[in-house]
């Protein structure tokens, strides 16, 4: 079975009502991004703890921010490190 990690995508709905307490709970935003966005490495068992680590995330379960949700092959020795 193939190791994955995963990366969660984060993009704001309502970035012009955020507030300053808000925006101090954001992680990992990216610069020059239209809006607000950000990104998350999630090491889990499975892809469905990280659905609950997503919806659990303050600015999505607030409606603040949609995710996307994306499989990471971890690159290793077996998988001759994805080359």
């Amino acid at each position: 079975m193939e190791k994955l990690m995963y990366m969660m995508i984060e993009k704001s709905k309502t970035y012009n009502k955020m507030t300053k307490q808000v925006v101090m709970e954001i992680c990992g935003v990216f610069k020059g991004y239209p809006g607000m966005a950000g990104m998350y490495i999630l090491k889990t068992e499975s892809r469905e703890e990280a659905e609950d680590i997503c919806k659990s995330e303050p600015l999505v379960m607030r409606g603040y921010a949609a995710y996307k949700l994306v499989g990471l092959p971890i690159a290793s020795r077996e998988n001759n490190y994805l080359l």
